[in-house]
């Protein structure tokens, strides 16, 4: 389980994230929404540790996650990977080698820039691209891929580390309808069929709705809602979002549904990711 105990960062008089505590059970996937300022990337960036808490601590089965350093805090985020709005693939590289940086960790960067991995780190690389519909682009650079492919790619190098936990930060905040709800059919998959923790930041209700078994909903700082999605009425959500953010926060909805002929250079959906 992951715990958090009075969270706390501040960037001068801001409070970024303030007093927050949760507690997140193993194989649970959490949308958390908010309008844009909430404090939901910093919340994330905390757990991950790529940023330092101002006070409270984290928790992982027992584990002190916010007092960590050095190959430690590597081993941790490992164990709790990334994946970004901006995909921070390497452009001139391959998309296998980008899959394959997933093992920066195990390996160290110069072997990893020097491409040493073993035959059964690249077959995992393989199998990775593959439950995502990626494996046919193996060999294509990185930046001859659409959005949303490159996010799938991004996945897969964040599976390549083997994670307990997996945080996406608006990792559908660039795309299209269609390659959304790719990438969060590919997470869901990923959480029900592995049981790895998700916690994903969502700009949308309707998302948040139809893909989390749990919704947190924060603003200026702070957890204002912690529910089921059918928990989640009218009048929270107005109090997430504010009056005049609700109408912007319900204005997209990315839900399989929404998938129609392909475009963006996007492959056909699969039934399922297995």
């Amino acid at each position: 389980m992951l715990q958090i105990h009075h969270l706390d960062k501040h960037f001068g008089t801001v409070r970024a994230v303030d007093d927050v505590s949760l507690q997140i059970p193993n194989g649970q996937m959490v949308g958390v929404i908010g309008r844009s300022g909430a404090g939901k990337s910093t919340l994330l960036r905390l757990i991950n540790r790529l940023a330092e808490p101002t006070g409270g601590s984290i928790t992982f089965e027992g584990q002190e996650v916010s007092t960590l350093k050095g190959r430690d805090l590597m081993a941790w985020r490992a164990r709790c990977s990334m994946i970004f709005q901006q995909f921070n693939l390497v452009n001139r590289l391959d998309v296998i080698t980008n899959v394959l940086l997933g093992r920066l960790n195990y390996h160290g960067f110069l072997d990893s820039m020097l491409k040493r991995f073993s035959l059964a780190e690249r077959a995992m690389a393989i199998y990775a691209l593959d439950r995502l519909d990626m494996a046919q682009t193996a060999l294509q650079r990185a930046d001859t891929l659409s959005g949303g492919q490159q996010q799938r790619v991004a996945i897969a190098r964040a599976l390549m580390q083997e994670p307990r936990i997996l945080l996406a930060d608006e990792p559908i905040a660039s795309l299209d309808p269609r390659n959304a709800a790719v990438v969060m059919d590919a997470l869901r998959a990923i959480n029900k069929e592995e049981g790895i923790t998700v916690v994903c930041n969502l700009h949308t209700l309707d998302t948040a709705r139809a893909y989390c078994d749990r919704i947190i909903g924060m603003q200026a700082g702070r957890v204002v809602f912690d529910g089921t999605p059918d928990s989640l009425t009218t009048d929270a959500a107005r109090e997430i979002y504010g009056v005049d953010g609700l109408d912007e926060a319900l204005s997209e909805s990315v839900t399989s549904s929404s998938l129609g002929s392909p475009d963006d250079g996007a492959e056909p959906r699969r039934a399922a990711v297995a």
